[in-house]
């Protein structure tokens, strides 16, 4: 039996690969103990808790650190046998690419999970998640650049000027690029700042419209006659924009002009006349109401009063109905409403009466 086990093949007693293959085995058995005991039971306890990052920690576990445990009873299991300086460096290499994968894969789980609790402590946090995917991604390429780097420098190659040429090359895509990094900067800007977000009503300069999409570079806002409005993210963050999402009321501001000859007693009725027309209305808010100015043609009286909510047809609504309720009301009374007119005084040369005529 002894001579048995003294027999070399490639290098090693047959005695050397049952150690190998008793460590690969005693090592499994641990991970398998692990998984089910302790995993289990972590498991258990997180399900009882409200956080998310207990969970979170367990997947983190099964995704990353075990398979590293599995692949480190492979390594020690080949490592005791007395390899070639080839197979060493080929099992070095693997080692150094099986952890970098799985650490890395460990980093993006990690930012995933950040991003996703950061929105979900959002308001529209399905919007915020949305507008992330971008950052997300790009955080990725990043990470997976500089683990590509450092991956090299551990496998031996000389990337010192790689990194050189990629410090130069950052400055002239830099150059090159600004107005793009403009509207990255911005990007961020509007999306940590929280000028507006998916789904709200703006408008910038002369345009209005839903936001639609925000991007790394352009954001695209759907107007109301239907097109859509491509936006860089540097104009809207540099530009004076209005945003009707926040808007709760909505103030009118009006004017009514009746004519000279209506007697006193009916001008001091017109703003009791208004005021309860206003007040009646279910969403509207009276503020107040004057005789104004004595215009050209007319006597002008000014009414302010809000319309309680954001809806832009709920405030023409209201706004038609105390329109119909006062022209109503108005003829009620024999309140006439004034137009512009001109007098002209003709003087008849035959007659010692001056002849007036009113011009409309």
């Amino acid at each position: 039996m002894e001579d048995f086990l003294n027999q070399i093949y490639f290098g090693n007693t047959i005695l050397k690969y049952i150690e190998a293959i008793g460590i690969f085995i005693l090592v499994l058995i641990l991970v398998k103990i692990f998984q089910l005991i302790v995993l289990r039971r972590l498991k258990k306890w997180a399900e009882k808790t409200k956080t998310t990052i207990d969970d979170f920690i367990l997947i983190g576990i099964k995704k990353s650190v075990v398979p590293i445990i599995y692949y480190g009873a492979i390594f020690l299991s080949a490592r005791s046998l007395n390899l070639s300086d080839s197979a060493t460096s080929i099992l070095d290499v693997l080692s150094i690419v099986v952890v970098t994968f799985f650490i890395i894969r460990l980093i993006t789980s990690t930012l995933d999970f950040s991003i996703k609790s950061y929105t979900a402590k959002q308001d529209a946090g399905d919007k915020k998640a949305k507008q992330l995917k971008s950052i997300s991604a790009s955080a990725r390429i990043i990470i997976w650049g500089v683990a590509l780097v450092f991956l090299l420098d551990n496998l031996g190659f000389d990337i010192s000027a790689v990194i050189a040429g990629l410090g130069i090359g950052g400055i002239a895509v830099a150059l090159a690029a600004q107005s793009i990094l403009g509207d990255l900067f911005s990007y961020f800007i509007i999306f940590f700042d929280r000028p507006f977000e998916l789904g709200d009503y703006v408008k910038v300069g002369d345009k209005n419209g839903t936001i639609e999409h925000i991007g790394i570079k352009t954001t695209r806002i759907r107007a109301l006659s239907g097109e859509q409005l491509v936006f860089s993210n540097t104009d809207l963050t540099s530009s004076r924009l209005h945003n009707f999402k926040k808007l709760q009321k909505r103030r009118k501001v009006f004017m009514l002009g009746v004519i000279y000859e209506t007697p006193a007693e009916k001008l001091k009725m017109i703003p009791d006349i208004v005021k309860d027309i206003i007040t009646e209305e279910e969403k509207s808010d009276y503020d107040r109401g004057h005789f104004k100015t004595f215009g050209d043609f007319s006597l002008n009286f000014e009414f302010v009063y809000y319309v309680l909510s954001p809806d832009y047809a709920t405030y023409m609504d209201t706004q038609h109905n105390i329109n119909m309720k006062i022209f109503n009301k108005f003829k009620e009374e024999g309140i006439e409403f004034a137009y512009p007119t001109q007098l002209v005084y003709v003087n008849n040369a035959d007659s010692e009466v001056n002849d007036i005529t009113t011009v409309a």
